[in-house]
Formats: C-alpha cells, sequence, structure tokens
C-alpha cells in the first residue's frame, strides 16, 4: 500500500439531527442569521448556519479539544 501524504478521508455522510430550542434561542438565532445577512449580503436559512457555528464553538473550546485528541491517541 501507498504512503500517502493525505490520510483518508473521514465519513461524510449527513446526519439528521432534530431538536427542540427555547423561543429565546429561537429569536437570537433569527438575529443572528439577519445580522449574518446583512454583514455578507447572503441570507442563509438558520438551518444552514447551526452547523457552522456549532462546529466554531467546539473547535474553540480548547478542553474538549484535548480531551478528544487524547481519546483518539488512546484508541490507536
Amino acid at each position: 500500500m501507498a504512503d500517502l501524504k493525505l490520510a483518508r478521508l473521514p465519513d461524510r455522510t449527513p446526519v439528521k439531527l432534530t431538536i427542540i430550542i427555547t423561543p429565546d434561542l429561537q429569536s437570537a438565532l433569527q438575529a443572528y442569521a439577519g445580522l449574518y445577512a446583512s454583514t455578507y449580503g447572503v441570507e442563509e436559512p438558520v438551518a444552514d448556519l447551526v452547523p457552522a457555528m456549532l462546529t466554531a464553538f467546539l473547535e474553540g473550546d480548547r478542553n474538549f479539544v484535548r480531551a478528544r485528541e487524547a481519546a483518539l491517541r488512546g484508541q490507536k
């Protein structure tokens, strides 16, 4: 087997997640979508923004990132 620089790509199969949120959170998400649209000139549905928001949140939590990396190293 060849030793490639690029590792095997991870599973990219979409997963549907259904959640129930509070009216306050819905209002805040709508406000964020409005600010996003005025900032970038592109209207995006909240449902399209939420995955990017969650990714940014998780990547920004340094303790979570370190713990997850340690757990993944432990699996090898």
